[in-house]
């Protein structure tokens, strides 16, 4: 006990003692030295900040910026995603519609034509006859009021409408993902992004009614899907992308380049370009020649299936022009012209675009906003299935065949 109390006593003199120096220091460490200069700083407001502030202030907007066209790049994705969806179930469906129509209608117009040849050569009157006409003509008629539905729609070229639908908006989709992970993408991109999903819902609609492009137009024209070229974005966008640009020279080009490209174009117009507009046009006329045909020849045998009994004639006439209908039916149908009417206005479409591309990436004088001409070049013979030497090789031979007077012998492209 005695222990303890000493211990107690000596903390309290140990405490007591040091106390006095403790105090002393931290009045040391407060003490204001007398000076009438002194004076509290101000707070921060946006006339005074300067210096590091602004940086920091800026470096923050970039960042949010940045995160909100991601974020608007990805419900884009979302749209783009889903579109290639329905698109492609679309696709499906609705050449299921092509296939089931032409084998029905052909079943009933034959089953027709067998009915009418039977009547005729049974040499059946009175109920058994009137049977007979009845149903053949039934038939007929049936026959020829899906033809004209079938005929006005176009199954097999809406099939292959909404697949060239589906690959073009896989290729939006890819575009999309490859500027999420570059991350250089700025909001002109994003609008131009979101034009390009619009012009491809214009180009290749999804409903029937109201919107569904012209199956039998006046003439050939090749598809259009994507929007019109607009100028670059405002001024701060354009030094944006000049500022993250490659400032190596002329970026990849050069007048050879230039002069290359011009006559591979010139190629492009005079070659293919003239013969799918040549091959687009005959298929449109064969497909309205076989779209009048089939319908008015299933009309004619029912008229014909009709008079069977009061003339051997009319029996001949209408088992000869539902057999007749039942192979432009085939033909039409069964050979899909549709859908290659469809095909060659995708294909001229594919031109027109790279046309349009070259020239307006040639009337950006700035080199710097460009493209890289390397990559430029490089892409463009891909498109055109061939190799950068190839194209060369080829704008070569096209401008000793202009010098000459004489057309090149060779198509541009060697994918169509």
């Amino acid at each position: 006990m005695a222990l303890a109390l000493a211990s107690i006593h000596t903390s309290t003199s140990f405490f007591s003692s040091s106390s006095v120096p403790l105090r002393r220091s931290v009045n040391a460490s407060i003490r204001v030295p007398k000076t009438n200069n002194f004076s509290v700083p101000k707070i921060p407001t946006k006339n005074n900040v300067e210096g590091l502030t602004i940086p920091l202030l800026n470096g923050q907007k970039n960042v949010l910026s940045n995160y909100d066209i991601t974020m608007q790049l990805y419900a884009i994705l979302d749209s783009v995603s889903d579109r290639i969806e329905m698109h492609n179930n679309l696709s499906q469906q609705r050449q299921n519609w092509n296939n089931l129509l032409l084998n029905n209608i052909n079943m009933i117009t034959l089953t027709a034509t067998t009915l009418t040849g039977v009547a005729a050569a049974s040499g059946a009157i009175g109920a058994p006859l009137l049977a007979l006409k009845l149903s053949s003509t039934l038939l007929f008629s049936a026959a020829t009021g899906l033809l004209l539905i079938m005929n006005k729609i176009q199954p097999s070229q809406l099939a292959e409408e909404q697949r060239n639908a589906t690959r073009l908006f896989k290729q939006l989709r890819a575009k999309i993902e490859t500027g999420i992970s570059l991350g250089n993408l700025t909001e002109h991109d994003v609008r131009c992004l979101v034009e390009n999903v619009l012009a491809l819902d214009k180009a290749y609609p999804l409903p029937l009614l109201g919107v569904m492009l012209e199956k039998f137009p006046e003439k050939y024209e090749p598809a259009v899907w994507w929007p019109r070229k607009r100028k670059e974005g405002n001024t701060a966008e354009r030094k944006m992308k000049k500022r993250n640009s490659n400032n190596n020279n002329n970026n990849g080009w050069s007048e050879e380049l230039e002069m290359e490209l011009k006559e591979v174009i010139e190629v492009v117009k005079r070659k293919d370009i003239e013969d799918y507009e040549r091959l687009g046009n005959m298929i449109l006329k064969v497909n309205k020649s076989l779209g009048i045909a089939g319908p008015l020849l299933t009309g004619i045998a029912a008229i014909g299936s009709a008079c069977v009994g009061n003339s051997s004639i009319a029996a001949i006439v209408a088992v000869m022009a539902g057999s007749l209908g039942a192979v432009v039916n085939a033909i039409e149908h069964g050979g899909q012209i549709g859908m290659v009417f469809e095909m060659y206005r995708n294909c001229g479409g594919f031109f027109k675009l790279l046309e349009e591309s070259v020239d307006d990436t040639l009337e950006e004088k700035d080199y710097e906003m460009r493209e890289n001409g390397e990559l430029f070049e490089m892409k463009m013979a891909l498109m055109l299935g061939r190799s950068v030497c190839e194209m060369r090789q080829l704008a070569l031979k096209s401008v000793a065949c202009r010098m000459e007077g004489i057309e090149v012998d060779e198509f541009a492209s060697k994918l169509f």
